[in-house]
């Protein structure tokens, strides 16, 4: 027996041995480091960057498509608005100009302009106020269902316009009639939506969600005065920039031309 032979073929085989156990270690402890990278949570994730958010709606976990269709306004319904002159056009929009202005101290007090509407507009209590673009002299609303804002609609708004001494002289008014929802189903929860605004690198270190609701969007339109609305969540961050959220699907809607992201 070549002892010398023999122990050569022992060390080259140990030697093969301690290679396979040390990339059996490698692969396990990769493996482990992923799998910590893989649990960690979303709120971990934006902590670690800064970002903070308010304590998102978690009772809300089933929505519906919403269908609607544009309010034809009639003369009848014209007739009973009192200091208003309108143009009745049998288009799905109203205009209307008031004939002595009305006065406001404040273009931003929701609670009078909400009381105001809804005794001077018709169906005025199905608007929720928007906001106030001082430089159009133009305060937005927007229609609402069971309490839900219907975002950015050109089918169900309340335009009122305004002179230099902010007294309401006009607006233009549009509203979804009809509105009926089908079978309720799964949404994705909001932190889910704000995780989709994080991993589309939306959300930026230091950020913060200031706000976040459920409300609907139109992404469908069959004709010209039939559409089918999608439960959305609105997010908003810093306060000052809004994101549109599909609560089906999870995907950022995009608002210049309403494709998903």
């Amino acid at each position: 027996m070549d002892w010398s032979k023999t122990k050569t073929i022992f060390i080259i085989t140990f030697l093969i041995l301690d290679i396979f156990l040390a990339y059996q270690f490698i692969q396990k402890r990769s493996s482990s480091q992923l799998n910590v990278m893989l649990e960690t949570t979303i709120e971990e994730q934006l902590e670690v960057n800064g970002i903070t958010y308010v304590e998102p709606p978690k009772e809300i976990t089933k929505a519906a498509y919403l269908s609607g269709k544009s309010k034809i306004f009639t003369d009848e319904e014209v007739k009973k608005l009192s200091n208003q002159q309108a143009v009745i056009s049998n288009q799905p929009i109203l205009k209307v100009l008031f004939t002595k202005p009305i006065p406001l101290s404040n273009p931003k007090d929701q609670y009078f302009l909400n009381d105001f509407i809804k005794r001077n507009i018709i169906s005025g209590e199905n608007y929720s106020f928007w906001k106030f673009d001082e430089k159009a002299k133009e305060i937005l609303f927007f229609q609402k269902y069971n309490g839900k804002v219907i975002y950015k609609n050109a089918n169900s708004m309340l335009v009122l316009h305004l002179n230099e001494k902010n007294e309401i002289i006009s607006y233009e008014q549009t509203l979804l009639n009809d509105l009926e929802e089908y079978e309720k189903q799964e949404i994705v929860s909001a932190i889910k939506a704000i995780e989709t605004l994080y991993k589309k690198d939306h959300l930026k270190p230091g950020d913060h969600v200031t706000n976040i609701q459920l409300g609907y969007y139109a992404l469908v339109q069959f004709t010209a005065s039939s559409q089918v609305l999608t439960p959305t969540w609105r997010i908003v961050v810093n306060g000052n920039k809004d994101y549109y959220v599909n609560a089906f699907e999870g995907q950022v809607i995009n608002e210049e031309n309403k494709i998903l992201e």
